[in-house]
C-alpha cells in the first residue's frame, strides 16, 4: 500500500510544481511591490488555470503523504518521494525546455541512487 501512496505522492507533487512554474510563467515577473499592485497580482494569479491546477494537485499530494506516513515511517517516505527531483528536472528540460546541465542531471542521479537505496 506504501508504494502506492508513493506513487500518487511523487505524481501529484510534479505535477503541481509544475503547473505552478507553468502558471507563474504565463504571469510573468513581479516587478510593483505596492499593496495595491500586489493585490491585483494575487488576483490574476489566483484565476490562472495553471496555478488553480497546481493548488489541487498540491492537495492530492498532501494527503497522499499524510496516508503514507500513516502506514511508514518518516525515514522511508521523505527518500522515497524524492524521485520527484529527477521527474520535475526531466520536465523542466523537455516540457518546460529549461536549460539543465551537465551538473543538475548528476544532482538527479544522485537522487536515484539514494531512493533506490532506501527501498532496499
Amino acid at each position: 500500500m506504501r508504494w502506492i501512496f508513493i506513487a500518487i505522492t511523487v505524481a501529484a507533487t510534479t505535477a503541481g510544481e509544475v503547473l505552478q512554474a507553468m502558471g507563474m510563467r504565463r504571469h510573468g515577473e513581479i516587478h510593483d511591490f505596492r499593496p495595491g499592485a500586489l493585490g491585483r497580482a494575487a488576483a490574476l494569479i489566483v484565476r490562472n488555470e495553471f496555478v488553480i491546477g497546481a493548488w489541487i494537485a498540491m492537495g492530492v499530494s498532501f494527503f497522499a503523504y499524510l496516508a503514507l506516513l500513516s502506514v511508514s515511517e518518516l525515514s522511508f517516505a521523505v527518500p522515497a518521494t524524492a524521485v520527484t527531483y529527477v521527474l520535475e528536472t526531466a520536465l523542466a528540460k523537455y516540457l518546460l525546455h529549461e536549460h539543465v546541465n551537465w551538473l543538475r542531471w548528476m544532482g538527479a542521479a544522485l537522487v536515484v541512487c539514494g531512493v533506490a537505496l532506501v527501498s532496499l
